[in-house]
């Protein structure tokens, strides 16, 4: 385990069997939280121009190193991840976030979190954005302690309301008494609860999970969904980047379906995730036929 900051994403995964067992408590949508008006954002990838391999002799270590300076600072390529997105997202809304590997949608959260700068177009935002979660200020050489303090510091709460959330923070997050330990001793499965009680220790204006990566048992999957829908329930809106459709079907009323950086769908989730579904099967049968 590396030194710096905690980079465990939490997974809101759930079973298949388990979802007809889940209702989405309604919510009455409020005002606009988030106006996205023709999103782009393009970046660019330095050292990635492709060289003919060389002919004759291996080149000696100087040479080596020298042609690796140059392919460094030879090829540029422009990467356009987003293209053209407009939306509008309505306190109260839970908003899933689909689309196959590369099409755009951890960069489109990144620019709604303020974390990329647009290339063109604007986001506006009532209140502010937390991308689930606080990674940036959780550092693993650091007692879980200290990082509920800092998390929370981070989040904008007063020392005084982070010590009376304190316990409801370990409890949530069901470490015991490792929170009093540094967090390279914790299991990936720890440090994502810790950062999920912690993010969400504080009810934010427009909260961002993306990409479940790391794993919870059910019980805390089931606790998690509890405290996004309320999120929701105090006006809140949230954002859902998963792979997974049964976690996008529980927890979200909409979602919006990115492909190659554009918008191919948006709409309610059952009949988007239906769709999205269709294409997944639709490809993955034209490749084996390839």
């Amino acid at each position: 385990m590396s030194d710096g900051v905690v980079d465990d994403e939490f997974d809101v995964e759930i079973d298949a069997e388990d979802l007809a067992q889940l209702t989405r408590t309604p919510v009455e949508l409020g005002p606009p939280s988030v106006i996205v008006d023709d999103l782009h954002v393009t970046y660019r990838v330095i050292g990635t121009r492709k060289r003919k391999a060389p002919s004759g002799p291996p080149p000696s270590t100087l040479r080596r190193l020298l042609n690796r300076a140059r392919s460094a600072s030879g090829g540029v390529t422009e990467i356009h991840a987003v293209r053209g997105v407009s939306f509008v997202a309505h306190h109260g809304e839970s908003i899933g976030i689909v689309g196959t590997n590369g099409s755009g949608k951890s960069t489109m959260l990144q620019a709604l979190a303020g974390l990329l700068p647009p290339t063109s177009g604007s986001v506006y935002i009532s209140g502010i954005p937390s991308l689930l979660g606080v990674s940036a200020v959780l550092m693993k050489r650091l007692t879980g302690e200290r990082n509920i303090m800092i998390g929370g510091l981070a989040l904008g709460l007063s020392t005084k309301e982070v010590t009376e959330r304190f316990d409801e923070i370990v409890e949530f997050a069901d470490i015991g008494d490792f929170v009093y330990l540094p967090m390279t001793t914790y299991s990936a499965g720890m440090a994502a609860r810790l950062r999920f009680a912690i993010s969400t220790a504080a009810v934010p204006d427009v909260l961002m999970i993306d990409e479940a990566l790391a794993t919870g048992d059910a019980a805390f999957r089931e606790r998690s969904r509890e405290r996004i829908d309320e999120i929701r329930q105090h006006a809140g809106t949230v954002f859902v980047v998963s792979h997974s459709l049964n976690s996008i079907k529980a927890m979200c009323d909409r979602v919006i379906w990115l492909d190659q950086g554009v918008i191919r769908m948006d709409g309610p989730v059952d009949e988007v995730t239906a769709a999205y579904r269709r294409f997944t099967k639709e490809r993955a049968r034209s490749r084996r036929k390839s």
